[in-house]
């Protein structure tokens, strides 16, 4: 039988395991959320949501303003600079049914550093001081903060942002091991990330570079962090998550999956993705979800070139459906 351990306790929650889905801008949407927490993560967070509450009625935040069946507790990330603005949206956040409000202190995308949000708040400490105490006096639930290192290699100031976001009310940070300087670019390192572990006492978890469950383990000794969080490991495979749990618990990873188990939930999850945005929006999303699992398969390069061009539903659901069969012939 499958064993999990238990992830740590925020606030009043305790994880069911202590694996975290990352809030990726533009991926983490409610479909695949639910496909990771099925998996086994025991949190996931929303997209970044602006904290500007006059556009949320644009179809982009609606869609981030829901979440899966199976999201216990709802997190919910919000983003932006000013402590009053936040703290609305994370009281607003709270009516619509959030359990946790996540801060982003962490994403370095230019479109939102440009306006001194994101990672770009690593630079003021003293805001992110207010900001977190604004959104915690705002809300009864518990308010975590995703960040990174520091704003440049030389400028590594993640102990100092945990030590204020602690002090001001946080129960948790999560820290991507890169700077902002860094965006995506280089290896994530998690000393600094130890740093922080050493140096508070809620729950820290690490992000960066973690691909395999090994190196999750590794990760979780060296630093003596409560949990990790999964990001790009997780496109086009979800299973990550069990894979991680397993080799936690157990010490050895027993779930493989075939080709068949793929198929399944390739399938499951284009219908959702259908289902959630609708024809047009829903085809355009679907096609870089089913690519990143295409990597992970054979003979996929003519699919790809195929899904890539259809217009409907009905013509990418048919066209998944002729390369399983196709590819089941091939193996016979």
């Amino acid at each position: 039988m499958e064993q999990t351990l238990k992830g740590p306790t925020i606030g009043q929650y305790t994880l069911s395991s202590p694996l975290l889905v990352a809030p990726m801008a533009g991926v983490a949407d409610a479909p695949f959320r639910e496909i990771c927490r099925e998996f086994g993560a025991g949190l996931s967070t929303s997209e970044m949501l602006t904290s500007d509450i006059n556009i949320w009625h644009h179809p982009k935040s609606q869609w981030r303003l829901k979440w899966a069946h199976n999201e216990t507790p709802v997190s919910v990330q919000i983003a932006g600079t000013e402590p009053d603005l936040m703290a609305r949206a994370a009281e607003e956040c709270q009516k619509l049914g959030a359990q946790i409000i996540d801060i982003n202190m962490g994403c370095p995308a230019k479109k939102v550093c440009k306006k001194y949000a994101g990672s770009a708040l690593m630079e003021q400490e003293k805001l992110v001081g207010d900001i977190v105490s604004a959104v915690v006096a705002a809300v009864d639930c518990p308010v975590t903060v995703k960040t990174r290192t520091g704003s440049q290699l030389d400028k590594k100031n993640a102990v100092i942002i945990a030590q204020i976001c602690e002090d001001a009310g946080a129960s948790a940070v999560a820290i991507h091991g890169r700077t902002r300087a860094c965006k995506f670019q280089g290896t994530a390192e998690h000393f600094t990330v130890a740093d922080v572990k050493r140096s508070i006492n809620i729950p820290v978890f690490a992000n960066g570079d973690i691909i395999s469950p090994n190196e999750a383990k590794c990760i979780l000794d060296e630093t003596g962090v409560d949990g990790i969080m999964i990001g790009r490991a997780a496109l086009g495979r979800p299973w990550i998550f069990r894979q991680i749990n397993e080799y936690l618990a157990e010490g050895r990873i027993s779930f493989a999956p075939s080709v068949r188990d793929k198929q399944k939930v390739i399938e499951r999850h284009l219908r959702a993705i259908h289902q959630f945005y609708g024809v047009n929006t829903g085809v355009r999303i679907a096609r870089k979800h089913v690519l990143w699992y295409m990597e992970h398969l054979p003979s996929s390069d003519a699919f790809t070139k195929q899904f890539v061009r259809v217009s409907t539903c009905e013509e990418q659901s048919q066209l998944l459906n002729d390369y399983f069969e196709n590819l089941a012939m091939e193996r016979c």
